[in-house]
């Protein structure tokens, strides 16, 4: 999802494990339409709000993006089929905008080729952590960081409260709302609202931020 790499450059940078694919249109091309189609259809009669996301295991991880999304992620890493996306995004008013789905890099030296959706479709993301810590009246903070953050005797691949406190990015394990581990994966980002652009476009033109809208 466009989403979420918006969000890893605004935590980390480029952060090292990011690349961006191979320049294409948005517009799914003959083989991918199919793809598209499927998928719109599937996951907004399964998840159209995000109450019905969370009570299907997903969490939600991010504030709202440049591109008007708050991503929510499983923590299942390999998409094992059309239906399973490793992450879910809404708008601020719970509006299902898109998926991603994923592969660990660890089980595919190239990108996947999967569901008749060209390969350089699929961007590569690095290993990093993502957390939520307690805000003002009642908010979440959301946020994360990559390895050179991780405090000497701490692993990346376990964060925990108290290596976020060591690392000096929270006050107090207190604080902590949640921490996950977010695998170096292959990862693909498909707007399941219709998109003007296409639906592999980075924003969609019918999708406007909400400036302060991502806290909650």
């Amino acid at each position: 999802m466009k989403p979420l790499l918006a969000s890893l450059l605004l935590f980390f940078g480029a952060l090292g494990g990011a690349a961006a694919a191979d320049k294409m249109s948005g517009v799914p091309t003959d083989s991918e339409a199919p793809f598209v189609a499927r998928v719109s259809a599937d996951l907004n009669a399964r998840f159209p709000t995000p109450d019905a996301a969370r009570r299907a295991g997903y969490v939600r991880f991010t504030d709202e993006d440049s591109s008007g999304s708050i991503s929510y992620a499983n923590n299942h890493w390999t998409s094992v089929d059309e239906a399973h996306p490793s992450q879910l995004w809404y708008d601020v008013n719970g509006r299902l905008l898109g998926a991603d789905f994923s592969v660990l890099q660890a089980d595919s030296a190239q990108a996947p080729q999967k569901w008749g959706v060209d390969p350089r479709r699929w961007i590569k993301i690095g290993a990093h952590d993502h957390f939520g810590l307690r805000g003002p009246n009642g908010t979440t903070v959301y946020s994360g960081m990559g390895s050179r953050k991780v405090p000497a005797g701490s692993s990346l691949e376990h964060p925990t409260a108290s290596m976020l406190v060591a690392a000096g990015v929270a006050k107090s394990i207190r604080d902590v709302r949640f921490t996950f581990f977010f695998p170096a994966i292959w990862d693909l980002q498909v707007w399941v609202l219709p998109n003007a652009n296409g639906a592999f476009a980075e924003m969609n033109p019918d999708v406007k931020p909400v400036k302060g809208g991502g806290t909650s």
